[in-house]
C-alpha cells in the first residue's frame, strides 16, 4: 500500500509540473500569434483517453503518464510525413532487392534498383522543399527571434513561478520551523563515522569553510555534498578546535551511507522536572545530572535510553551528580523503560508569515533551492565527488515521497521537483528548452540561423544524450533494487 501511495504522489506531482510547464509554452505561443495544434497531458500513442478540439487546438489526455506536450503548427509537417512514408518504402524496397539478388533474379533486381533511385531522389526533393519552404504567418518559426525566445523559456519560468507559489503558500499556511545552530548550546551528538573524522560528542560547530551555520540542516549538506576539502571550526567546551576534512574521506563516508544519524542534538541527562506520582519522586530532584545507570556510565540522554530499556520492570541504581557531589539512589523503572523524569531539549524556532510577507519569503526560499540544486548538478560532472553514482530515475524520485499521504511533504517535494525540472530544462542540450534557447541566442547575436543540417545533427546528438541519461538513471534504480 505504501508503494502505491508513493506512486500516486509521483504521478500527481509530475502531472501538475508538466501541465504547468507546457502551459507556459502554450500561452506564450498564443500570445505571439503562433498556432497551437495540440495541448496534451500524458502521451497518447495510438489513442487518447480524452480529446476535444476547440478552435484550431486539440486538447487531450493521453494514457502514458510520463509527461505531456504542446504541438505547434508547422507547414512542413505534411512534407515530413511524406518523407517518413517514402523512407519506409525505400527500406522495404532495399530488403526486396537483397532477396532478388540472393535468388539471382536480375530482371527484378534491375527494376528494384531503379525504384530505389526514384525514392532516393524523391526524399532529396522533399528535404529540399522543407528547407526552402517559407513559413506562414502563424508558425512559430515565422516569428522574430525574441518572440521565439519567450516561448522557449516560458516553460522554465512557469516552473519557477509555481515553486515560488507553493513555497509562499506553505509558509503562509504552516510557517517555518527549524532548529538553529546558535540554539545548540550543548553541541551535537555524532555517529561513529563522524567521530572517525575527528568530531566528538558535545562539539559545537561554529563555521564550515568560514561560513556560519543557520539552519542545522545546512550542516549535512555542506559536509556531505562537497567537491573540495572542508575546514570546520568547532568549540570543544570553551576551546576552539579546527578540523581539516579531506574531500576523499567525506565522499567515502557518504558512499558508506555514513550520513545516516551523522549528527543529532546532544542532550545532557540533566533533570528539568520529575513527573508526579512516579517512583522517581523518592530520590531524584530537578537539577540532578544522571551519570550512570547500574554502574554503566551515561554521557548523554540518548546513551541512557538502552540502559533504561534493559532495566525496565526492575529496580535500577541511578548515580547522580548533585551540587558537585555523587550520590546513588535506587529507583524502580516502569514496564515501558521510563524513569519518570523530564529533560530539556532544544525547541525549534517557529516563524509565522502573513499573506504579503510569505511572498518574498517564498521567493527567497526558491532562490536558495535553485542555487543549492545547481551546485549539486555541477558536482555530478566532477568524477571525484562520485555524485554521478547517486543519479536516479523514477523509482528514486518516487521513493522521496512518504509512504503515507502528507500534504506538507507532498507540496514541499513538488516544489523541489518543479525547480529541478526548470534547471534541467535550461541545460544547453539540443531537444531541451536550453538547447533551443542557445540556438536562438546565437541567431540573435550573429543574425544568422544555424543551418538545417547542423540543427538535425545537434538534435540527434541531444536526443541520444537524453536517452542515455534516462537509461543510466532508471537502470541504476533497477540495479539498486536487486542489490
Amino acid at each position: 500500500m505504501g508503494i502505491l501511495i508513493q506512486a500516486l504522489q509521483l504521478v500527481a506531482s509530475l502531472s501538475m509540473l508538466v501541465l504547468i510547464h507546457e502551459f507556459g509554452h502554450y500561452i506564450t505561443a498564443r500570445m505571439v500569434g503562433a498556432r497551437v495544434d495540440k495541448f496534451y497531458l500524458f502521451f497518447n500513442p495510438w489513442f487518447s483517453l480524452f480529446k476535444r478540439k476547440i478552435g484550431q487546438t486539440e486538447y487531450g489526455i493521453g494514457w502514458v503518464p510520463l509527461g505531456g506536450y504542446v504541438s505547434l503548427y508547422d507547414s512542413r509537417e505534411v512534407l515530413m510525413e511524406e518523407e517518413s512514408t517514402t523512407a519506409e518504402e525505400l527500406e522495404a524496397v532495399r530488403k526486396q532487392l537483397k532477396s532478388a539478388k540472393r535468388l539471382n533474379n536480375s530482371t527484378e533486381a534491375e527494376s528494384l534498383e531503379a525504384r530505389i533511385k526514384e525514392l532516393e531522389a524523391k526524399i532529396k526533393e522533399l528535404q529540399e522543399r522543407q528547407r526552402t519552404l517559407e513559413p506562414v504567418h502563424n508558425e512559430l518559426r515565422a516569428k522574430a527571434p525574441w518572440q521565439r525566445l519567450i516561448v522557449m523559456i516560458a516553460g522554465v519560468v512557469m516552473n519557477v513561478i509555481f515553486a515560488i507559489a507553493i513555497y509562499s503558500a506553505m509558509l503562509y499556511t504552516w510557517g517555518e520551523q527549524y532548529y538553529h545552530n546558535e540554539d545548540m548550546i550543548h553541541g551535537y551528538l555524532f555517529n561513529e563515522e563522524a567521530e572517525a573524522l575527528g568530531f566528538q560528542d558535545g562539539d559545537r560547530i561554529v563555521t564550515i569553510d568560514n561560513q556560519p551555520i543557520g539552519n542545522v540542516v545546512e550542516i549535512n549538506e555542506r559536509l556531505l555534498i562537497v567537491d573540495h576539502d572542508i575546514e570546520v571550526e568547532l568549540l570543544r567546551g570553551t576551546e576552539p578546535v579546527t578540523l581539516n576534512l579531506a574531500m576523499s574521506d567525506l565522499v567515502a563516508m557518504r558512499e558508506r551511507e555514513g550520513y545516516k544519524n551523522f549528527i543529532g542534538e546532544y542532550i545532557p541527562f540533566i533533570i528539568s522536572s520529575v513527573e508526579r506520582d512516579t517512583t522517581a519522586e523518592a530520590g531524584i530532584v530537578a537539577g540532578d545530572k544522571v551519570v550512570a545507570i547500574n554502574d554503566h556510565s551515561v554521557s548523554d540522554f540518548m546513551s541512557a535510553l538502552p540502559l533504561l530499556e534493559a532495566a525496565k520492570g526492575n529496580v535500577a541504581t541511578i548515580t547522580l551528580e548533585r551540587e558537585g557531589e555523587s550520590i546513588s539512589v535506587e529507583v524502580p523503572i516502569d514496564n515501558d523503560g521510563k524513569l519518570g523524569v523530564m529533560v530539556n531539549s532544544v525547541a525549534p524556532r517557529q516563524i509565522e508569515y502573513g499573506f504579503w510577507a510569505s511572498i518574498p519569503a517564498g521567493l527567497k526560499l526558491t532562490g536558495t533551492k535553485i542555487a543549492s540544486y545547481w551546485n549539486q548538478l555541477v558536482m555530478i560532472f566532477n568524477p571525484q565527488t562520485k555524485l554521478y553514482k547517486e543519479v536516479g530515475g523514477f523509482i528514486s524520485i518516487g521513493s522521496i515521497f512518504p509512504d503515507v499521504w502528507n500534504w506538507y511533504s507532498f507540496w514541499n517535494i513538488t516544489a523541489l521537483l518543479s525547480i529541478m525540472l526548470a534547471v534541467m530544462n535550461l541545460l544547453p542540450i539540443p531537444v531541451l528548452d536550453g538547447g533551443h534557447v542557445l540556438f536562438t541566442l546565437w541567431e540573435m547575436i550573429t543574425r544568422r540561423k544555424p543551418s538545417e543540417k547542423f540543427m538535425t545533427v545537434a538534435q540527434n546528438i541531444g536526443l541520444w544524450l537524453l536517452l542515455a541519461l534516462m537509461i543510466y538513471a532508471n537502470g541504476s534504480d533497477i540495479l539498486g533494487l536487486f542489490s
